[in-house]
């Protein structure tokens, strides 16, 4: 029986299992999204998931330049790099969580990933997942509508109705014009009409030439 022993083998050993989970919650936090099988991905999230938190403990002091920082501070960034590098054995991932993941979940307490199910593996019909870092809020916030002011709103809505108003009095002046009588034109004197015997005359004379 497996009483308390908290993980998968995956049919690995122990080093083996060991190198490949730090190498893709590297690849996690550097590429920030990574796809693989459900099993490794749930796996995965428990260990990301810890990592950030060291950042996150760090509160303020992430904000600040490294020079500025105190000398307990340091110390204590110190020690939070060297426990997450138990876990990520990265340099570059790991200073990636510190300078931008790390600060960017100040405000949140956990629930760093999500994991999205997805269809499966073509060869062994193995299920996959698509694991993630959610967005953080700067990110949502960037991502939303800026709202314009009340002034410029209202300015636009005047505008708007000047606009239609102008468009609803032009066609009531063409329909004035349009339903203005017409002036009928007096109809010149007509040339006398020519008789039927002087039609007749002329014709033979023609007919004769």
């Amino acid at each position: 029986m497996r009483h308390k022993r908290a993980g998968l083998h995956l049919s690995r050993t122990a080093a083996h299992r060991k190198a490949l989970f730090s190498n893709m919650v590297a690849a996690l936090l550097t590429y920030e999204r990574i796809r693989t099988t459900e099993v490794k991905a749930k796996e995965i999230r428990r260990l990301a998931e810890r990592a950030i938190t060291w950042a996150r403990r760090l509160g303020g002091i992430l904000t600040k330049k490294p020079e500025k920082r105190t000398e307990e501070e340091r110390v204590r960034v110190v020690h939070a790099v060297r426990m997450a590098l138990r876990v990520v054995r990265d340099r570059d991932a790991v200073m990636k969580l510190f300078e931008e993941i790390g600060p960017r979940f100040l405000s949140r307490h956990g629930g760093y990933t999500r994991i999205v199910k997805m269809a499966q593996r073509p060869g062994d019909a193995a299920p996959m997942a698509l694991l993630e870092l959610i967005p953080g809020e700067a990110d949502d916030a960037a991502s939303k509508p800026v709202p314009k002011g009340k002034g410029a709103g209202e300015a636009k809505a005047k505008s708007k109705s000047a606009a239609t108003a102008a468009g609803e009095a032009k066609p009531k002046a063409k329909t004035k014009a349009a339903a203005a009588p017409k002036v009928k034109k007096e109809p010149g004197p007509r040339a006398p009409a020519k008789s039927a015997a002087t039609m007749k005359r002329a014709g033979r004379g023609r007919g004769g030439d």
